[in-house]
């Protein structure tokens, strides 16, 4: 299966998304993981996306998709895929569509995580991220084994200075205007698209999600 996870900021999808991948032996993709994949490889489009970053500038849609189609076509083509809060918008989403086209693969499933807005804003000021890896944990729900320190890599994690109340909720009302249109982008498809809570355990979420799967 290839499936979307979907939800706000803060509601877990990272958390959810490699649970899911390691679970089902299927590849997780989170486009901040194959942009720094790139970056560090030195690849043709890790040095186009490169120029953009020390500009100040957004990676453009059309490098994203395009780093995501080649780690693709590395895949054994029976092996699922769990897109982490990927495509954000409709244009990214029509793009994904052509890119599995090709690679003779489409989007079985869209899972859309929704939570309170507080719930949310708190989840993120509780929000630690490792600068070097990009594992994210909270101190609240999914600490790290060592306060401070990432259980993967070893390195210092980092509290991001945008994850502060009032930012998160500006990137809350940012989320539901460019991710309303693409939730109802996926509605007209029958059969695809399943909302579930994404309060609770991040062991009753993760059994929530499979049982939309199944």
């Amino acid at each position: 299966m290839n499936v979307i996870l979907l939800g706000p900021p803060g509601v877990g999808k990272g958390t959810q998304g490699v649970l899911l991948a390691e679970g089902k032996s299927w590849k997780h993709m989170a486009t901040g993981d194959i942009l720094r994949a790139n970056r560090r490889e030195g690849t043709p489009l890790g040095q186009e996306a490169q120029k953009y970053m020390d500009a100040g500038e957004l990676v453009p849609d059309h490098l994203i998709v395009a780093m995501v189609k080649d780690t693709l076509a590395s895949l054994p083509q029976e092996q699922g895929v769990v897109f982490d809060g990927f495509p954000r918008t409709v244009p990214q989403a029509e793009s994904l569509d052509g890119a599995l086209s090709e690679l003779d693969r489409g989007v079985d499933r869209v899972v859309v995580l929704e939570a309170d807005g507080e719930v949310l804003v708190k989840r993120i000021a509780g929000r630690r991220s490792c600068p070097e890896c990009g594992s994210v944990f909270n101190v609240y729900m999914n600490p790290p084994a060592r306060e401070g320190v990432c259980d993967k890599c070893g390195s210092e994690l980092v509290h991001r200075a945008d994850d502060n109340p009032d930012t998160v909720r500006n990137r809350l009302n940012v989320y539901r205007e460019q991710t309303e249109p693409l939730i109802r982008f996926y509605e007209d498809r029958e059969g695809v698209l399943a909302r579930i809570p994404g309060e609770g355990s991040v062991e009753e979420i993760q059994r929530g999600i499979w049982e939309v799967l199944e």
